[in-house]
């Protein structure tokens, strides 16, 4: 998956003015602080040259996990949604995405950083779309503010994970109580993320939500305590991504967990999800399932020629 083009000629000519040398320290340091300072409340990027390294190191990634999760959502879901909230919203990786899908009429993003608030919107006016263009940015501390605005859908991706559980907990209210209709939440395919998302899960059940995707309508999610669950997006790598990743091959995958819950009736649909990639041998593929019934593990082999052509295309998160 890429970038829209829009967005990949506005990173290209803000990345024309700044160093590489400085683009690679920067891409290094902010690599550093989300390994080791995610979850504590650290503001972890702040500078401008910071923000472009981001967008070209993170956005691409960020854009394609939003993009495979709203997608997956909306093959579900088929309420009409004209205004969004993206909540956290970086350069605007969401917003793009969600624009990319839906018929919005107005976006509204909330971030903390000035540096990304600013390249966010300069890209966004680069744009030719006017939902894009005429995007409203706020500055916003999502832990010491409170949310005054609401949308039919709102987007928390790669957030929550910077905050420490208290805070966490507090941030989801708000944005359950911000939610008109669904409200969508992405985090790192890790065990550590999909155990922030089963927690959210459990806490938005409790209070009404209804699940409308990646899991089957169940209360209680399957997953043993000890495992987790993710979807995979495969990205395309630019010369500079590459050059600032040390990358070899021109690709990455993104590995993701997340959770779409809405507020208004849902009718829960049969489906079987894959939690891993299909284990492949000569004649027959091994599914590992997520069901209204549980976990299930299943065996096509290739005398079943349909599901056997499905299930060899079948990615991890998919629907099989």
């Amino acid at each position: 998956m890429e970038l829209p083009n829009e967005l990949k000629i506005a990173i290209e000519k803000v990345m024309d003015n700044t160093n590489i040398k400085q683009l690679k320290q920067d891409s290094e340091n902010i690599s550093f602080r989300y390994r080791n300072k995610s979850g504590k409340g650290n503001r972890l990027l702040t500078e401008n040259s910071e923000a472009i390294s981001y967008s070209i190191v993170r956005m691409p990634s960020t854009y394609a996990a939003i993009y495979s999760a709203l997608k997956n959502t909306f093959e579900l879901y088929n309420e009409d949604i004209k205004t969004m909230l993206d909540i956290g919203a970086g350069t605007g990786a969401g917003s793009w995405a969600a624009n990319s899908l839906l018929e919005l009429k107005q976006i509204t993003c909330l971030e903390r950083e000035d540096a990304m608030i600013n390249l966010g919107k300069s890209f966004m006016k680069a744009s030719e779309d006017t939902c894009l263009q005429m995007a409203e940015w706020k500055k916003t501390d999502l832990v010491s503010e409170e949310l005054n605005e609401k949308a039919d859908l709102v987007i928390c991706s790669y957030v929550l994970n910077e905050m420490n559980s208290s805070n966490r907990m507090k941030t989801i209210e708000k944005l359950w109580n911000a939610t008109k209709k669904i409200l969508v939440i992405i985090e790192p395919g890790t065990p550590v993320g999909f155990k922030e998302i089963r927690e959210l899960r459990e806490y938005l059940i409790g209070i009404g939500g209804k699940i409308v995707a990646p899991c089957p309508n169940i209360d209680k999610c399957p997953i043993k305590e000890d495992d987790w669950c993710h979807s995979t997006v495969r990205v395309s790598r630019s010369k500079i991504h590459k050059l600032l990743k040390d990358g070899d091959v021109p690709y990455e995958d993104e590995k993701f967990s997340y959770i779409a819950i809405c507020k208004d009736k849902f009718e829960s649909k049969n489906i079987r999800r894959v939690l891993r990639h299909p284990h492949i041998e000569s004649g027959k593929i091994e599914l590992k399932l997520c069901t209204v019934d549980g976990i299930q593990e299943i065996v096509v082999t290739k005398k079943d020629k349909e599901n056997f052509k499905i299930a060899r295309k079948t990615k991890c998160g998919e629907i099989y």
